[in-house]
């Protein structure tokens, strides 16, 4: 590692898993029976976001269990991106594009996922030496036909679309030749976290990777 670019990219950590989940973890205790739920119904990669005051235990127990690549998401700032680091995150994900976020995680070897929703923001993106980012929110930016706008003049660039996706969308975003997976926070939605539903979890889980499996 040189301290300026990544050692892996967004691709090879994914590793061909086209389903990411993305989790807000509210409990620590709960980390243990996600992670189980998730792999048990065949998730590869999962986003913890950084949204609760657990975020980085649950990051680092999910990280420790061995079954998931696990990332962290909502990164907003450089000192996040080091503690996601430190707890286990393989990747980071930031739900717009920042200067000191992207440097950061170069700095660290680490990839980062930007979001955008704009041209000029993939323009950003890419001038900043990315290849992969998040067109968040996805639905209510216009869905697939925002995607293939954006794609058109940046063939080189892949997208991880992310918000109000839904299992019904998941296999026509997964079509298009510029999507690399799909993030998806209905397989483990607040409700059933806060149920203890980590059955219904898995089945979501495993619903979504057949329909995400060619």
């Amino acid at each position: 590692m040189n301290g300026t670019e990544p050692t892996t990219t967004p691709a090879s950590v994914l590793a061909g898993a086209r389903l990411m989940p993305v989790l807000t973890v509210p409990s620590r205790t709960l980390a243990d029976p996600l992670a189980e739920a998730l792999v048990a119904g065949g998730a590869r990669c999962a986003e913890v976001t950084f949204r609760t005051p657990d975020a980085e235990q649950s990051l680092k127990a999910m990280a420790a269990h061995g079954g998931l690549t696990v990332g962290a998401g909502t990164v907003l700032t450089p000192e996040q991106a080091e503690r996601a680091v430190s707890a286990g995150a393989r990747f980071v994900v930031s739900p717009g594009f920042d200067d000191q976020v992207v440097a950061r995680c170069r700095e660290l070897g680490v990839p980062v996922i930007p979001g955008v929703a704009t041209a000029t923001e993939l323009m950003r993106a890419i001038r900043a030496g990315l290849d992969t980012v998040k067109l968040f929110p996805a639905e209510p930016l216009g869905g697939l036909p925002t995607l293939r706008a954006l794609a058109a003049p940046f063939p080189g660039t892949r997208f991880i679309p992310t918000g109000g996706i839904r299992a019904a969308h998941l296999a026509d975003y997964l079509a298009e030749p510029s999507v690399l997976a799909v993030g998806g926070t209905w397989l483990a939605t607040a409700g059933h976290l806060g149920r203890g539903d980590f059955e219904g979890i898995r089945r979501l889980t495993a619903e979504a990777v057949a329909r995400s499996t060619p």
